[in-house]
C-alpha cells in the first residue's frame, strides 16, 4: 500500500526545528525515483477528477509534487514564495503562524479570472500557509477547487482552517 511505503521512507527528526516538534522528513523520498514517481501517479489520479486549470506550489517544498503533477497534467506550476523572492510584480498575504507571523506572494499575473487551481504543498499542519495561499487564489478570482497534501497531521486540525475554500483535501499520509 502507498501509505506504508511512504511511512516507511519519511524519516522523524527530534526537536525540529525546535525542542518539541518530530519534524517529518520527505528527502528521503526524494532520493527514490520509484517512490516518487507512484506518488505523482496518486496525486495526478486523485486530482484529474477536479479539473483543474494550474496548480499552485507553496515555497519549498510545495515544489517538488506540484511542478510533477502539473506537468503530468499538462497544466501551469504557479509558484508561491515567501515575501520578496519573485522576480515581477506581486501580490501578498500575511497571517499569522502558531510561532509568528509570515507573508507569501505570487506574480499578479499568474491566474485569471475564473481559473480552477489546486493548492499543493507537502505538509499539512495548522493550515496557515495553505489558507494564505487559497486567499491569493481567491484574490485574483481563481477558484480553489482542492488542497494536495503528502502528509496531513490530522491532529492539528489543519483542515478546519481550509475547508472554506474547498472540501476536497488531497493527503496521500495521515498521522
Amino acid at each position: 500500500m502507498l501509505e506504508d511505503k511512504i511511512k516507511g521512507t519519511i524519516r522523524d527528526v527530534i526537536d525540529f526545528p525546535k525542542q518539541g516538534i518530530v519534524f517529518k522528513d520527505i528527502t528521503p523520498i526524494l532520493e527514490n525515483p520509484e517512490l516518487t514517481s507512484e506518488i505523482t501517479k496518486a496525486f495526478v489520479s486523485k486530482s484529474e477528477v477536479l479539473k483543474p486549470d494550474a496548480i499552485i506550489g507553496i515555497e519549498s517544498r510545495g515544489f517538488f509534487w506540484g511542478l510533477l503533477i502539473a506537468q503530468a497534467m499538462d497544466i501551469p506550476f504557479i509558484p508561491v514564495r515567501k515575501k520578496g523572492k519573485l522576480p515581477y510584480k506581486t501580490i501578498s498575504y500575511k497571517y499569522d503562524l502558531e510561532y509568528g507571523s509570515a507573508e507569501i506572494e505570487m506574480h499578479e499575473d499568474a491566474l485569471s479570472k475564473g481559473m480552477n487551481v489546486i493548492v499543493h504543498d507537502d505538509l499539512l499542519a495548522t493550515g496557515g500557509t495553505a489558507m494564505a495561499a487559497a486567499q491569493l487564489v481567491k484574490s485574483q478570482g481563481a477558484n480553489v477547487v482542492g488542497f494536495s497534501f503528502l502528509v496531513n497531521l490530522t491532529f492539528l486540525d489543519g483542515e478546519q482552517k481550509i475547508a472554506p475554500f474547498s472540501n476536497n483535501i488531497i493527503s496521500l499520509v495521515n498521522y
